[in-house]
């Protein structure tokens, strides 16, 4: 990725593309966590579960090292004296493995969770690439992981040889040491050994999830361009949902424009404003809104309405306020009670044969 591309990448990932990264099985991952897993499996199975069976198996084995002369050496001897080594041996090994297994799994889902992403493992001819072979050798993320890997050897080294030097002035003494004394002392040394690495690599295991995984988030940021090519993608193009805008706002405007031959009076402004009551007594508690428009709709409106011999009645005050108040097929308030109660009347009153004020 270049400088430029890097510059431009302002904005953080969204779920979508975080998402996305996880079904190609780009997750942050630590390898050192999984490492501290390792050591620290290693190290409850040396204090809890290797003592009881390594103790087992050395008292297996003595007979070889301390007395081989009183060895029988028939066929059905050996099998019998070697399966019971490889006896030992497993019932050591199975726990400790399965212990060790146990911690790089759950390792693994704290860090990612179940993961199954075919298209990881799937064959990729330009992972063959030399030049990007070479790419990948000499990025800034080889550079970090060499200066990371290198601090980590230096810090085990220095602690295992602060751990080592008083051993060491006194090793020659474990010649004279019988053989469980010699493996008490390489268990104590072992135990101490493993211990020094996990504490360490609880610390570099804890700064490597943090770099990983602002590594990780750094990668999937995005550019603007991207970022409304996502927003564009999942609310659709404007331009599409425009067009189905303008369609629904035609037929709701069909719609009100058949509904004003049903009215029962139509109020205006007398040009810029137009509103369609409808009224039955039978059926509504209070007369409601069936259509309404400003300007040319207000004129179309008014035209439908004369040719449908609807009432037509010039108020602007009313036709302004049910226009800015009432949506369409919503009855009218009650503070407009009174002055739709007058025009209604002044229908009426036209209807019977009355004259009209």
């Amino acid at each position: 990725m270049s400088d430029e591309d890097d510059s431009s990448r302002t904005e953080e990932p969204t779920a979508k593309r975080l998402e996305e990264a996880r079904e190609r099985g780009e997750v942050p991952h630590s390898q050192e966590l999984q490492t501290w897993a390792g050591l620290t499996g290693a190290a409850l199975a040396l204090a809890m579960l290797i003592p009881a069976g390594a103790d087992r198996l050395v008292r297996a084995c003595l007979p070889f090292i301390e007395r081989p002369e009183s060895l029988q050496v028939g066929l059905d001897d050996m099998r019998s004296g070697l399966g019971g080594v490889l006896l030992e041996l497993g019932s050591v090994l199975a726990p400790t493995l399965l212990l060790l297994a146990g911690f790089g799994v759950a390792c693994g889902l704290g860090q990612s969770g179940l993961l199954w992403s075919p298209k990881r493992v799937a064959p990729d001819i330009s992972k063959l690439s030399p030049m990007k072979g070479l790419s990948r050798l000499f990025s800034v993320r080889a550079a970090v992981e060499f200066v990371k890997n290198l601090v980590k050897l230096s810090a085990l080294s220095a602690a295992f040889a602060m751990l080592l030097m008083p051993v060491w002035s006194g090793i020659d003494q474990w010649a004279s040491l019988p053989v469980m004394g010699v493996l008490g002392e390489s268990d104590h040394v072992i135990r101490r050994m493993v211990a020094t690495a996990a504490v360490l690599m609880t610390l570099v295991a804890g700064a490597d999830y943090i770099w990983q995984r602002f590594s990780f988030l750094k990668r999937m940021r995005m550019t603007r361009q991207e970022l409304r090519d996502e927003y564009r993608q999942a609310d659709g193009d404007p331009q599409i949902k425009a067009r189905i805008r303008r369609l629904r706002q035609e037929r709701s405007k069909k719609r009100m424009m058949a509904a004003v031959p049903t009215a029962t009076v139509v109020i205006t402004n007398p040009t810029h404003y137009a509103v369609a009551l409808a009224w039955d007594p039978a059926a509504m508690p209070a007369p409601k809104v069936v259509a309404k428009g400003m300007d040319k709709l207000a004129l179309r409106i008014r035209r439908v309405a004369e040719e449908s011999d609807v009432p037509v009645l010039e108020n602007p005050p009313l036709a302004r306020s049910l226009h800015a108040a009432v949506a369409i097929d919503e009855e009218i308030p009650a503070e407009h009670y009174e002055a739709v109660a007058q025009v209604i009347g002044w229908v009426m009153r036209g209807r019977a044969g009355h004259p009209t004020p």
